[in-house]
């Protein structure tokens, strides 16, 4: 871990200028207040105060002092920032008035979630597949949906025109202290994945946050924007955030059992059954937007079954074929919109749910008892939210309360909207 007297010598000798302090609201937004070198030591000793009323999103609860407390092991210098007179981040957790980590703050609900792991002797590891479009800016900067490239699944230059940009990409993460295991052209045009080494859960969830914020600021530099739209256009395939689990019991990888039903423990099938069995509540933060249900609903591979399979089409989870120490579980579901503290705090519970209870994924391909699909909107996923005991217990009753208040918000704003196809369907028919 690093120390107080470590970051300041470093800022000190890398002739760090400001430090962001940076924090998430509840729906996975990066949010940060500067300060300058100077005022560091006092950031770190003195949490820093500021109003709290917007970490619940557009919806405010009135003026609220809370307090950011930098996590230090979290620093970085950014390299997209200049390099004479330089700025750093640090992570910090939300704690309230009284100095306690705050509980609706979607860190402070990871770690209780991974507390619980830890006193049963369980290290939860979490490996993303991050995938992204990069579209062209107009002549102000405004992002476009206009791609120029027709690349597919894994074509190489010239084909693939971000494939420079996605290289400055790789390199700054890896600069961060990233170990990226491979980037690629995903399958519509323009659209990308970079993958990262598998960390435990709370670190995965710090990277996914760093991961987006440089992959954003590295494609400005090409006149490029780069989005986690879920489906930013309607005749592709939408991008996903695949989350490859393992859960490990001094040194052992507990889904790992040669003699079990194809190399898989028990733990692994109560895990997968904990999942599936939770599968239609979590959706309203694994795909928290409106949009995420037109990636879920419209096909190209994407997963709609509540099923589990090595093999299947649209499955919730796959079973990837490696096996032994490296045997692990993919959610195919999660989208990259959504916040990572609170999907990984989800995902992590549900599968201790399940192997509490024993749950039972059933034989592979086959849909779990009445849960056969995922929700088809925003609106149906927060019903299954507010009515699952189990989310209200991992997030806690207040937060699902406000959550669900705003995405009811949110999906009532959106069908008040004309659509163009609404336009272009009825318009000269009626």
């Amino acid at each position: 871990m690093k120390t107080k007297a470590e970051i300041l010598q470093l800022v000190e000798e890398e002739d760090v200028e400001f430090i962001r302090l940076q924090f998430t609201d509840m729906f996975g937004a990066l949010k940060n207040v500067a300060v300058t070198a100077s005022q560091l030591g006092q950031a770190i000793d003195r949490p820093y105060m500021f109003d709290g009323s917007f970490l619940y999103g557009s919806r405010g609860r009135g003026e609220e002092d809370l307090y950011l407390k930098p996590d230090l092991d979290t620093f970085v210098i950014l390299p997209w920032r200049p390099q004479q007179g330089k700025v750093a981040r640090l992570l910090c957790d939300v704690c309230g008035g009284d100095g306690a980590p705050l509980a609706l703050n979607s860190r402070t609900i990871l770690k209780k979630v991974l507390e619980k792991a830890r006193e049963k002797g369980y290290t939860f590891y979490v490996d993303p597949e991050c995938e992204f479009f990069l579209f062209h800016t107009d002549e102000n900067g405004i992002a476009t949906t206009v791609t120029h490239e027709q690349a597919g699944y894994m074509d190489v230059s010239p084909l693939d025109l971000g494939e420079n940009a996605r290289r400055d990409m790789v390199l700054t993460l890896e600069e961060m202290g990233f170990e990226i295991e491979s980037s690629h052209h995903e399958m519509a045009p323009a659209q990308h994945e970079i993958d990262f080494k598998y960390e435990e859960a709370m670190k995965t969830a710090d990277n996914i946050v760093t991961f987006k914020t440089a992959v954003r600021s590295i494609a400005k530099r090409f006149g490029l924007h780069a989005t986690f739209m879920p489906k930013p256009k309607s005749d592709v395939a939408g991008s996903g955030m695949h989350i490859n689990v393992s859960l490990f019991q001094n040194g052992k990888n507990l889904f790992a059992d040669p003699e079990g039903e194809k190399g898989l423990s028990d733990e692994a099938r109560w895990f997968m059954g904990g999942v599936m069995a939770h599968a239609r509540a979590m959706c309203a933060v694994t795909n928290p937007l409106v949009n995420s249900y037109k990636r879920l609903m419209s096909g190209f591979e994407a997963p709609r079954d509540i099923i589990w399979g090595t093999r299947v089409p649209n499955a919730l989870i796959r079973v990837p074929s490696l096996r032994g120490a490296d045997t692990r579980i993919e959610l195919r579901f999660p989208d990259p919109s959504a916040n990572p503290y609170l999907t990984l705090a989800v995902c992590l519970a549900a599968g201790l749910d399940g192997m509490e209870r024993k749950l039972d994924p059933g034989p592979e391909g086959a849909a779990a008892p009445k849960a056969e699909r995922l929700p088809e909107t925003l609106w149906e996923a927060v019903a299954c939210m507010e009515q699952d005991a189990f989310m209200r217990k991992t997030l806690g009753e207040d937060f699902v309360e406000i959550y669900t208040d705003a995405k009811k918000a949110e999906w009532r704003a959106y069908m008040s909207q004309v659509s163009e196809w609404e336009v272009e369907k009825y318009l000269y028919r009626t």
